[in-house]
């Protein structure tokens, strides 16, 4: 496989992408790059090695946004639990024997 060399200012755009975002996975797959390698470079440029760039331009969450995306996935987690624990009776009704198996 042939090694690529990304400029400086791809760089930045996929360090600023994953950053805003926070999930590296996502914006890799995006450009067609490794995860980790969007890693290493975010985690370099906290570290300052693209030194004329300035880390404070990054839009940071705030606390409310936060807030409500925990509120969110809790929301979300609590109907998972919920689900399977309906799904859970539900074969024990019909035929208690697999309910041993699932666990």
């Amino acid at each position: 496989m042939k090694r690529t060399r990304h400029s400086k200012e791809f760089k930045i755009q996929v360090i600023k992408e994953a950053m805003e975002t926070g999930k590296t996975s996502v914006v890799a797959r995006r450009y067609d790059l490794n995860a980790n390698m969007v890693t290493r470079w975010v985690r370099e440029y906290k570290d300052g090695k693209y030194g004329d760039v300035d880390v404070t331009t990054i839009p940071d969450l705030d606390s409310k946004q936060l807030a409500n995306e925990n509120d969110h996935l809790k929301k979300i987690l609590g109907e998972k639990d919920l689900e399977i624990a309906v799904l859970r009776d539900l074969v024990k009704k019909q035929d208690p024997h697999l309910l041993k198996k699932l666990k």
